[in-house]
Formats: C-alpha cells, sequence, structure tokens
C-alpha cells in the first residue's frame, strides 16, 4: 500500500462528528485525493457527454443500438467473471440506508443481500455519509448495536453466517461533495468519497470474513462510464494489494440510454461485473428527461399506472434477462416498495398480494433475484424464487432465446392505453412534496402511502408534472394542466398537511421549502438534470 502522506484534501463547513477520525484517516483521504487527481477530469467529460447526447435526442427523438460497438454484441464468445460465492445466490435483496438501526435489521432480515445505500435512500448530510460508512465497519467487526429510544427495543446482530451480503451503492457521478474539497476548493465526486472511504476500510475485512467490496452503480448512462467505473476499480485494487477481480459491480439499468448499452456495459466491466438491475423508476424519470420535449408520443400515464406488464417496460426487462445470462452475469429485478400497515390487515393482504404477483412473474421471466424495501416482503420474494429455483443459486442458464426486442420497443411509450389524471396530478404533488421535505431533514427513504419512497419516486413525480405542462395535457374533464393547476394543488396539499400534522409539526418542518422547491423543479423552463442538484444546495448539515 502506498504510503500515507498528510491528505491534500480539506473538511469544510462540517460540525465534528463522533468517531470520525476512524473513517477520515489521513490514509484513507490520501486515497480519496488520489481518486479525485487521477479521475475527476474524466468524470467531467463524461457529464458534458451526457448534455451532448441529450441535446441529440431532443433533435431526433430516438435512441438505437450503437453501431460502433456491434461486434462486441455480435462476439458470442466473451463472458463477465464468475461470481464469487458470496454473490452466487442473490434471490432476495433488501434495499436502505446506512443508518445504525437499519444496518442490523437489513444484515439480519434473511435477504441473501443488502443494498447499503448512500444515494437515492440517504440525504447525503455530512452525517449520513460519515456515520454512514462508521456503522458499516462496525457491522464487519462485530461492535455495533442499537437500543430504540423510543421503545427500549434493542438490536444486535446474527451469527456472521445468517447476515445478508453487503452491495454498498455510492452516489451517482452527477453529485459533489460539499465538504471535501481539494486545494483549488473544488469538491470532490461524492461517487469517489462513497466508495473511496468504503473500499479502503473494508476491502481486507471484506476478503478475511470470505466476501468482498461489492458495489451497485447507480445512474450509469453509458458504456464509458462503466469502463471509468472499471479503470477505478483497477487501480483500486492495485493501491490497496488486493487481488485484480475482487471488486464485483451490480449496475443499475436506470436510464434509458443504458438501455441500449447492457451488453457494452458488462463488457466494459467484465472482469467486475457482477450483474444488472432494472431500476424501474429511476428508468422512467430517464425517459421523461430525454424525451421531454418528444410530444404527445412520449407522455407518460400516471406513474401507478406504468406497470411493470407494460409492452415498453417489458421489453427492457426481457431484454436485460436476456443480455445478463448471454453473458453469464445476474439479473436482478425490480423493487416491491411497499410497507406493511401495523393497523390494517385488509391494506397488508391486497398489497401482499400484488407483490407476490410481482415476484412471480419476475421470477418466471428469468430473474435470479429482486428488491424488496421491507423486513416482512422478504419471505415473499425468497417463496416466488424458491419456487423455481430450488436448490439451484440463479436462472442463468435460461437464455431467454425467445426475446427480440427492436431499438423502437424500449420508447414505444404510447403503446400504453393509460392517460394522466387529475389524480394522478395530485399524487405527483403529494409525494413531490411530501418527501422532498423529509430529505430536506436528512431522510432519503420515506414511508408515504405505505410504499418506501427514495428520490427515484420524487423524480418522477417532478418530472410528470413538468411533462404534462409542457405538453399541454389534457384530462378526460377537459381541464388543462398548468402552471396555474399545479399551484393549486400544492397549495390545497400544503393546507392539507397543516390540518393534518398540527400547528406545532407543521411549524417545525421544512413543509413550506418543500413546497417551493417542488414547483421550482416542476415549473421552471430550464428543466433542473436532478432534483437533487438544488436539493443539495438547501440540505443542512
Amino acid at each position: 500500500m502506498s504510503a500515507p502522506a498528510p491528505s491534500p484534501l480539506a473538511i469544510v463547513d462540517a460540525e465534528p462528528l463522533p468517531r470520525q477520525d476512524e473513517v477520515l484517516s489521513d490514509a484513507a483521504l490520501a486515497f480519496v485525493a488520489e481518486l479525485h487527481r487521477r479521475f475527476t477530469p474524466r468524470r467531467d467529460e463524461l457529464l458534458a457527454r451526457r448534455a451532448q447526447r441529450r441535446a441529440e435526442i431532443a433533435r431526433t427523438s430516438t435512441l438505437d443500438f450503437l453501431p460502433e460497438t456491434a461486434a462486441i454484441r455480435a462476439d458470442d464468445s466473451w463472458k463477465v467473471a464468475p461470481a464469487p460465492a458470496a454473490l452466487n445466490d442473490r434471490r432476495v435483496e433488501i434495499t436502505g440506508p446506512t443508518d445504525r438501526k437499519m444496518t442490523i435489521n437489513a444484515l439480519n432480515s434473511g435477504a441473501k443481500v443488502w443494498l447499503a445505500d448512500f444515494e437515492d435512500a440517504s440525504a447525503p448530510t455530512w452525517e449520513n455519509v460519515v456515520l454512514g460508512q462508521l456503522n458499516l465497519i462496525d457491522a464487519y467487526t462485530r461492535n455495533i448495536d442499537f437500543t430504540d429510544a423510543g421503545s427500549g427495543k434493542s438490536y444486535a446482530l446474527r451469527p456472521n453466517e445468517e447476515l445478508a451480503t453487503v452491495v454498498m451503492r455510492p452516489r451517482g457521478w452527477h453529485l459533489d461533495e460539499r465538504h471535501l474539497v481539494d486545494a483549488d476548493g473544488t469538491q470532490v465526486p461524492g461517487a469517489f468519497v462513497d466508495f473511496g472511504l468504503y473500499f479502503f476500510h473494508n476491502a481486507q475485512r471484506l476478503l478475511d470474513l470470505g466476501k468482498g467490496p461489492y458495489f451497485y452503480l447507480p445512474k450509469t448512462e453509458s458504456h464509458l462510464e462503466a469502463r471509468l467505473w472499471n479503470d477505478v476499480f483497477v487501480f483500486a485494487q492495485d493501491y490497496v494489494g488486493i487481488p485484480q477481480g475482487t471488486v464485483r459491480a451490480t449496475v443499475l439499468i436506470e436510464t434509458i440510454t443504458a438501455a441500449y448499452e447492457m451488453e457494452e456495459i458488462l463488457y466494459e466491466l467484465r472482469d467486475h461485473a457482477a450483474g444488472l438491475n432494472a431500476g424501474r423508476w429511476d428508468y422512467l424519470f430517464s425517459i421523461v428527461k430525454n424525451f421531454r420535449d418528444g410530444g404527445a408520443k412520449f407522455v407518460l400515464p400516471d406513474r401507478n399506472a406504468v406497470t411493470m406488464t407494460a409492452p415498453f417496460m417489458r421489453a427492457y426487462t426481457e431484454l436485460l434477462v436476456r443480455t445478463c445470462h448471454k453473458r453469464g452475469a445476474h439479473a436482478i429485478g425490480g423493487m416491491a416498495a411497499f410497507i406493511p400497515s401495523r393497523r390494517d390487515a385488509e391494506v397488508n393482504k391486497v398489497a401482499f398480494e400484488k407483490v407476490r404477483a410481482d415476484k412471480d412473474r419476475e421470477a418466471g421471466d428469468g430473474f435470479d433475484g429482486s428488491w424488496v424495501a421491507h423486513p416482512d416482503l422478504v419471505p415473499i420474494c425468497l417463496e416466488s424464487f424458491d419456487k423455481v429455483l430450488g436448490d439451484k443459486p440463479n436462472q442463468k442458464d435460461r437464455l431467454r432465446e425467445d426475446v427480440h426486442v427492436e431499438a423502437a420497443d424500449l420508447i414505444a411509450v404510447d403503446s400504453l392505453d393509460a392517460k394522466p389524471t387529475y389524480a394522478g396530478l395530485v399524487n405527483a404533488v403529494q409525494v413531490g412534496i411530501r418527501y422532498i421535505e423529509a430529505w430536506l431533514r436528512g431522510l432519503g427513504a420515506v414511508a408515504i402511502f405505505n410504499l418506501m419512497e427514495d428520490a427515484a419516486t420524487a423524480e418522477i413525480s417532478r418530472s410528470q408534472i413538468w411533462q404534462w405542462i409542457n405538453a399541454g395535457v389534457e384530462f378526460e374533464n377537459g381541464q388543462q394542466v398548468t402552471p396555474e393547476l399545479a399551484r393549486e394543488v400544492a397549495a390545497e396539499e400544503l393546507e392539507n398537511i397543516h390540518k393534518e400534522i398540527g400547528d406545532e409539526a407543521f411549524a417545525a418542518g421544512h413543509w413550506q421549502q418543500a413546497h417551493d422547491l417542488l414547483l421550482q423543479v416542476s415549473l421552471d423552463e430550464d428543466y433542473a438534470d436532478f432534483l437533487t442538484l438544488p436539493a443539495y444546495q438547501q440540505l443542512k448539515g
């Protein structure tokens, strides 16, 4: 390992945190600084390339598979590296932030994998960024417990062999960490902060536990972005002195552009690739974002009307399974976001049936596992995949050669019969305000109307409002979606929340701020690429 030098990075505008020196050591920060020095210029070029590609989509209103990479797609000889034992059976994965209670509950949940999330399920306060890392270090050293101050209930880890395998998700390429800057005052990309601190502290520790440093890569838009991650992995493994290929990465196919480059993404990461995941809400958000000026044929209906059985969503998920299995990679299904109600058994019964049907469909389609947001859903997902897999760890042998997806199938949004509704507008406003308010309080995973929402659901909510206004959508009653209507609905929702929670709780929250921010990103003519960019400017801590 390189000898640690005094860190060239400075921590700015941050209150000291308990035990932060265990995470932000000179040696760890020197590693993050080297990632930043070597790779941030390429990150910046790739972000500029995103803008160029989006401009091209605006001009053409279409996408296609890349002609320049046709040879990679046509070459049947290459495969990704075989899965390590700890990642070979992924039939149920639980997702959630890395606070202390969630860390214990997720590891104990009975799921095969825990997606430990520093991205959409975590608001990037400095406390969440640093203490989340500390919680994972403590979990691997079995130095973690938790007592709920309200209930007095205590939480502790089960034996190591019963714990979920951790796959950590760093922030996307677009987000910087404002509390960590170089000598020029330039902020370090959040992806390098999250990945760097986790990898530096835990790579060898995880190997000693029979596992390894495993990652989910979010918001990827091209195979060139996957290539950058692969180069980061190669450098990082050499830096700490562990074998090449130790890192494994699962890429979320949650952007429409990445859906056209699935094989190329696996190819770029082939020595480190573990699979692909179908990230539903961000995928819909990406379609709206990229085709927002494409006219009526790209207007999405209410988000809850876009099920995974919609033709263009079927094309996406079936192509993902075929691509993964052709290349020896795992195909991981989408999120079951339902949160069981402690008071309403009927709500649970209906929701559990929907979750079971969703997971049965995924298992039947050839997925090797799927996501849930709550421990009570782990047995349901497990049962669906157990029925198909039996004792097998996965079903990569199902090659799905019956699947044939054309470029146009992935963007055939107008194949849906459903239309936007007034109730859909109200729901988008409700979810947007309630989620953003919680995010501004430092919470990234929020239960709203019995669903676990994260930043992706807020993104699709505000994007649909923007799209419906700019496309001049009319509801069935002839009412047109306008900025004035959105403001009326938002004002009514703010008043309803005030009545619901009372004066004291309303005054203590960030409700007006959340209302204003939702309207800003929903109504501004200049569409913000990510809600979290303006929101991060308002996030305290």
